[in-house]
């Protein structure tokens, strides 16, 4: 069952989206790696928007998500790679379908 989940939006810098692009997929691999994440989504809604977002089955998942390796690495990367610091939503799941 999936009960939170996080929407993460940031701009890229002008020039950096094909970096933004390659740092969203390089993400992949490192939350296949966390159980708790039962989805994860980068996503991109315009030429230099994009996202992330992300399902858990509790809060104590999205917390172990939001102190895991890829959010390290959103911080690190924030100042190079976006043009304002990341947007940060948590959300709450009302009514999920999941594969199973």
């Amino acid at each position: 069952m999936v009960t939170k989940a996080l929407y993460v939006r940031f701009q890229a810098k002008p020039g950096r989206e094909g970096d933004v692009e390659s740092f969203l997929r390089g993400g992949l691999p490192i939350v296949d790696q966390e159980p708790a994440t039962t989805a994860w989504f980068a996503i991109r809604m315009g030429p230099s928007t994009f996202g992330i977002f992300d399902a858990f089955p509790d809060e104590t998942g999205r917390q172990a998500h939001l102190a895991g390796d890829v959010a390290k690495a959103l911080k690190e990367k924030a100042s190079e790679l976006f043009s304002e610091p990341p947007a940060i939503e948590k959300i709450d799941v009302l009514a999920a379908k999941l594969p199973g």
